[in-house]
């Protein structure tokens, strides 16, 4: 499905104007190197462009990031191989950097290899062309001498950014005459493709098209896959002879035809350098995208928002009130797509896919992949954000923040498992349960931890909500405070709020430390056993507040253990648990709530 979902995409690209002619492909580019007609390097030009993003925190952070230029197409080859205008580094300068500086040597001889195999071959197919940028490219060729220049202040500038950086050609005051944009250099190149193209072909039935076509011996590379190769990757490829049968070698072995090869590589390369059609889940790279080309790019746009909190193509206040308007047609069972048109003109009918990939080896392996329509999706998407919604502040709570909150919080590096991370995005995209593990995770965080927040309860809450609708019950959990919910687990959570807030009135001082620290894991599971001792010593708080607030936390504490009928479970099951932390999250904010009602009730007299 994949590989044809690709497919479809290019052609998509095609009629949008977005492809790359046969023989070419796009490169990124740092720096250009400025040539004096005689050979000399006048300067190395900063070519990058500045792009903007908003940080979590807000702020506004401006880096780097390089130009993508058509080239003439790359090696795939592996080990030192002629690129037609090179860009590397290794090949261009003959220089390795490590570190004590730059040197011509090393203990493969690679970098005295590849400039040599790049002056023999760049002199020999530019011979006989007469135009300025490829005299002056020929010149320096003859004259630069990588040993004589281990110490050029230019190369030095850039430093250690010098490894990572790729390189192009201009004439020295001329940033506009290009060496890759020659045109008896692309002429060149173009023959030359034409002619190294005609090989022996293997003719089988394509596993995609279903035609007989020309099938692909070795599938381009994929590249910006977050722990991939800096070479790239490939998602086909059989290296060993144990993946060989009925004596087919190599990539003949997948019945990939060469168009088709050349058409998913390529769309697949366009989506993962667009950071609109790309984000990474801890070691996961998740790309998507919408079928029908230009007029749904906006839907890519609602995923970041919605899912991986952002988007720089979408107004933030603008998306907000979508959202907020969403879930509360959602609430009311009138959601539709008319919602998301206000802001764009979407094709329903259209399937919107969304895959994961991460580096297996030498291969890429796939993670998960889902397609749905675009209208279900969308809609599925906002109903996620809907079930996560704890309180009366609607805000997107990206996938980064609910993987946060399953870690601990004294864990950097700490990586979520990727079948919980695709049983995840399964969910949202088909409105399905969460997985079994996202509740128990996060109950087992909150209990370890000791602390709640609006996020993991929202997650808590969604968990227990979804399976009720999965099973044609009601939603039990609402989004504030229930004083008709009778669930004894939800009764038990709402007590040990009061009794903590008890606690917290009775003290004059800031407390180091709460009921909360010593006994909320051991109430949300066994209230019976510690019930019974919190409320003896919530009678020795109570006999320091005052007579107003005794009466009010005496009534509602009568109140909530009438509806518990006088005794306390004995033990909580694990949804019963995350019942128990709804229940005092709702409590524990009502109360915030009131003093902030309180205090603005008393300024205004």
């Amino acid at each position: 499905m994949l590989i044809s979902a690709l497919c479809d995409y290019y052609d998509d690209l095609v009629r949008d104007g977005k492809v790359v002619p046969d023989g070419y492909s796009m490169q990124a580019v740092h720096y250009m190197v400025a040539l004096d007609p005689d050979g000399t390097i006048e300067n190395l030009i900063n070519w990058q462009l500045t792009e903007k993003t908003v940080t979590k925190s807000g702020k506004v952070k401006e880096r780097f990031v390089p130009r993508t230029i058509v080239l003439p197409l790359r090696s795939e080859k592996p080990g030192i191989d002629f690129n037609m205008v090179e860009h590397r580094p290794l090949y261009i300068f003959g220089l390795n950097f490590g570190d004590n500086g730059f040197s011509a040597d090393d203990r493969t001889g690679k970098a005295r290899k590849s400039h040599a195999l790049f002056k023999e071959e760049s002199l020999r197919r530019t011979e006989g062309i007469d135009s300025p940028i490829v005299k002056a490219f020929r010149a320096f060729l003859e004259k630069w001498i990588p040993e004589n220049e281990t110490e050029n202040p230019l190369l030095s500038s850039l430093g250690k950014a010098y490894k990572n950086s790729y390189f192009a050609f201009c004439l020295s005051g001329h940033p506009e005459i290009l060496l890759h944009e020659d045109k008896a250099v692309k002429e060149r190149w173009e023959r030359f493709f034409k002619e190294s193209g005609k090989a022996e072909d293997c003719i089988s039935q394509c596993a995609v098209t279903g035609e007989a076509q020309p099938i692909a011996r070795i599938h381009n590379k994929i590249k910006g896959v977050a722990g991939g190769q800096s070479a790239g990757t490939v998602l086909v490829g059989f290296k060993t002879s144990a993946g060989w049968s009925y004596g087919n070698e190599q990539s003949y072995n997948s019945n990939i035809s060469e168009a088709v090869m050349k058409k998913y590589t390529y769309a697949l390369n366009h989506l993962l350098s667009d950071r609109a059609h790309k984000q990474l889940v801890d070691d996961i790279t998740v790309v998507f995208w919408a079928s029908g080309g230009d007029k749904n790019e906006v839907c890519a746009d609602f995923l970041n928002y919605f899912l991986f909190g952002g988007s720089d193509r979408l107004d933030k206040e603008q998306t907000e009130i979508l959202l907020e308007g969403m879930i509360k047609k959602i609430r009311d069972g009138q959601a539709s797509l008319d919602s998301f048109s206000e802001l764009e003109d979407i094709d329903e009918n259209v399937d919107f896919y969304i895959f994961g990939i991460k580096p297996n080896s030498s291969r890429l392996s796939l993670k998960f992949i889902y397609r749905r329509r675009i209208g279900a999706m969308l809609n599925a998407v906002a109903q996620h954000q809907s079930d996560l919604q704890i309180g009366s502040d609607y805000r997107p709570v990206p996938l980064w923040r609910l993987k946060n909150e399953l870690k601990s919080p004294k864990s950097d590096s700490e990586n979520i498992d990727a079948s919980l991370m695709s049983a995840i995005f399964k969910a949202i995209i088909y409105g399905t349960p969460y997985p079994a593990y996202l509740l128990s995770g996060m109950v087992t965080r909150i209990k370890t931890d000791r602390a709640i927040n609006a996020v993991r309860a929202g997650v808590v809450k969604a968990c227990i909500n979804r399976q009720s609708r999965a099973s044609g019950q009601k939603e039990e959990l609402q989004l504030a405070l229930d004083k008709q919910n009778t669930n004894q687990a939800y009764l038990c959570g709402r007590l040990f709020a009061v009794l903590e807030h008890i606690q917290q009135s009775a003290s004059s001082a800031a407390l180091n430390r709460t009921i909360k620290d010593a006994y909320f894991s051991s109430a949300a599971s066994k209230p019976a056993l510690v019930f019974p001792k919190l409320i003896t010593l919530s009678q020795n708080h109570m006999k320091k507040l005052s007579e107003k607030s005794a009466v009010f936390y005496s009534k509602l504490i009568e109140e909530i253990i009438g509806k518990l009928n006088g005794e306390f479970p004995d033990t909580l099951m694990l949804k019963d648990q995350g019942r128990f932390m709804i229940g005092y999250y709702q409590q524990d904010q009502a109360f915030y709530q009131k003093q902030t009602n309180d205090n603005k009730e008393g300024q205004s007299l």
